[in-house]
């Protein structure tokens, strides 16, 4: 069975001096175009209780383009603006459904310069991509094919921290399913192994930022040596931005790798339902967290499911997958960090990760099986009030950027 997919194919590209420049000019005046708008409806609804519409939004940037301070709006391609002030109205859609924080102002130096171009915006022919406003395609680095006969439907053009320029192509592609399978394995988060699994497998964690922690000192200690302002703080910025890139590269391709494997070799998939946000409260362990990227992994794990065919399941977060005995089913009071390997009462002898992860894998195919929640073994909740049924997930098509 194929499935009709929304994918993205991110691939790297050298502009000319011309393009470069006509680029920079862009995300300006995206930028600005975007904040300004922010502005008004900030100001609309917090100053007269009303709200601004996208079309109204649009009208304004009609008549900002006709006034003598910002007639510079109407020198670039009109597409990425009106893309800017939609992605401002999906922002304020998310807030007032409460999924996401109210939107944010756009810096120069701290946002990602990006412009997105739909398909009025550029020109697709014989594999070269031409965008509005140049007169020769782009130079892109074809890491990989576009599938065959896929035409982009949105192209997204961005310039990261380290100076390196991206252009993702957004296609309608067909994935087939992947082959069926009887496997199922439940995975353990962690620190030490990144993952562990409930076949005892332990993936290790290779620890990016860690293994580039003195190049990247180094880069900030040479990067703080500098005069606010001068070209040679610019250069070593860009330097210290080159080490995130490159730490960050090396996960995400990792990441990728394991994912792609724990979808195709099983059929489910059971995970816990980490908050990291709170996890990354913990002083001692932030940036030991921040490295592992659950976050991502999970995000990966879930996409990919739908797209092969493949049943997710979300344990709920205060599951005892630790502390419970999977021979007898007791739950150990206490079990601290340190403790990488715990006696039962029964006499089960139990490794804590490979515990945990087979516990895990217990509770999601219990869930399967049911089709309902598994009641937490515990008497009361953290509330002092008796616990809920634990709530699951299944995996949901996204439109991840590859």
């Amino acid at each position: 069975m194929a499935r009709q997919v929304k994918r993205a194919f991110k691939y790297r590209f050298y502009p000319t001096g011309e393009q470069a420049a006509e680029l920079s000019r862009t995300f300006g005046c995206v930028r600005l175009v975007y904040n300004k708008a922010l502005e008004q409806r900030t100001r609309a609804w917090y100053g007269e209780g009303r709200r601004i519409s996208y079309a109204q939004s649009s009208a304004l940037l009609t008549q900002w383009k006709k006034t003598e301070e910002l007639a510079f709006l109407a020198e670039v391609s009109c597409v990425p603006l009106q893309q800017a002030l939609r992605h401002l109205q999906t922002a304020f859609a998310n807030f007032f459904a409460k999924r996401a924080a109210y939107p944010r102002f756009k810096a120069r130096k701290r946002s990602r310069a990006s412009a997105e171009y739909t398909r009025s915006a550029f020109t697709w022919r014989d594999g070269r991509l031409t965008l509005a406003k140049m007169a020769s395609p782009l130079d892109i680095r074809w890491s990989r094919p576009l599938p065959q006969g896929v035409e982009p439907s949105t192209v997204t053009v961005s310039r990261d921290s380290a100076g390196r320029w991206f252009v993702s192509l957004l296609c309608q592609d067909c994935v087939a399913s992947a082959p069926a399978t009887e496997a199922a394995v439940g995975i353990d988060a962690g620190i030490t192994s990144l993952v562990t699994l409930s076949t005892g497998e332990k993936i290790a964690n290779p620890r990016h930022e860690r293994r580039d922690r003195a190049r990247l000192a180094k880069a900030q200690r040479e990067l703080s040596r500098k005069a606010p302002g001068s070209a040679n703080r610019d250069k070593a910025r860009r330097k210290v931005a080159r080490v995130h890139a490159r730490i960050a590269d090396r996960r995400r391709d990792f990441l990728h790798k394991l994912s792609t494997r724990l979808v195709r070799e099983n059929q489910t998939v059971v995970i816990e339902d980490l908050t990291v946000d709170n996890l990354l409260r913990n002083r001692r362990l932030a940036r030991a967290i921040s490295d592992t990227a659950w976050a991502a992994l999970r995000t990966m794990l879930e996409y990919k499911c739908a797209w092969y065919g493949r049943e997710l399941v979300v344990v709920d977060r205060w599951f005892p997958s630790t502390k419970l005995c999977g021979t007898c089913g007791n739950i150990r009071a206490k079990l601290p960090l340190d403790v990488r390997e715990w006696t039962c009462e029964c006499g089960a002898v139990h490794d804590r990760d490979v515990n945990a992860a087979r516990n895990i894998l217990a509770a999601g195919l219990a869930v399967t099986a049911c089709g309902d929640g598994v009641r937490p073994q515990r008497d009361t909740s953290r509330t002092r009030r008796p616990s809920a049924k634990q709530e699951t997930q299944r995996a949901t098509a996204g439109t991840p950027c590859l």
